[in-house]
């Protein structure tokens, strides 16, 4: 196709995207806020459930270079996984949309025995002095986002879900630049695997 057709193309996708997101947003809202949405958690890796919402977003990050650190053999954490997935798109998406193309987004885990600690952070032009909290209410957006799409539902699907899964979030401005996004999860002992059979039988006492 000529290129003028092929960028039409894209900008009614992009478009549809925007759309099919902000009516997600508003849906997972009136099922948190009614109840209706029940955590089911599981034992997960959060290696996987960040996998898993880096491709949900590669269309937006693509311009950007991600950095994902989780340490070896970090633990599972019970969580509902895709209402913790849900959580890593919408900050990563909010990252994206606020900092510069070819500028880093971080993503760090930091497991500890009571709980375990994620951040979300970029290179933008963080948050305005006094915003820190109320940027997780509903409807609310940054001074900076006047220009951009959305309806200001992201932060606050954050802050009900983490909030139901026993956890705190809370937002930042980088010592340097940028905003950091963190949240908790409560740690806990994952159950013992049972043990493989190595096919021998013992013998009787």
């Amino acid at each position: 196709l000529p290129a003028e057709q092929v960028a039409l193309i894209d900008a009614i996708a992009e478009q549809s995207r925007r759309t099919s997101d902000l009516v997600d947003n508003i849906l997972e809202m009136a099922r948190l806020e009614s109840g209706a949405l029940r955590v089911q958690k599981e034992w997960h890796s959060l290696e996987e459930i960040i996998g898993a919402a880096l491709a949900a977003r590669a269309d937006l990050l693509r311009q950007h270079k991600v950095r994902v650190t989780v340490p070896p053999n970090a633990p599972m954490v019970p969580c509902d996984a895709l209402m913790i997935e849900r959580v890593f798109v919408n900050l990563l998406e909010n990252a994206a949309k606020y900092s510069p193309a070819g500028s880093q987004i971080r993503v760090d885990v930091v497991p500890g025995e009571v709980e375990t600690l994620i951040s979300v952070s970029d290179q933008g032009s963080g948050i305005a002095p006094g915003d820190e909290k109320s940027i997780f209410g509903k409807f609310v957006r940054g001074e900076s986002a006047s220009h951009l799409p959305g309806l200001g539902l992201g932060l606050a699907i954050c802050r009900s879900i983490v909030e139901a899964h026993g956890g705190r979030v809370q937002a930042s401005n980088a010592p340097s630049m940028g905003a950091v996004f963190c949240f908790t999860l409560p740690s806990g002992a994952p159950p013992d695997m049972p043990a493989e059979n190595d096919g021998n039988v013992g013998s009787p006492a």
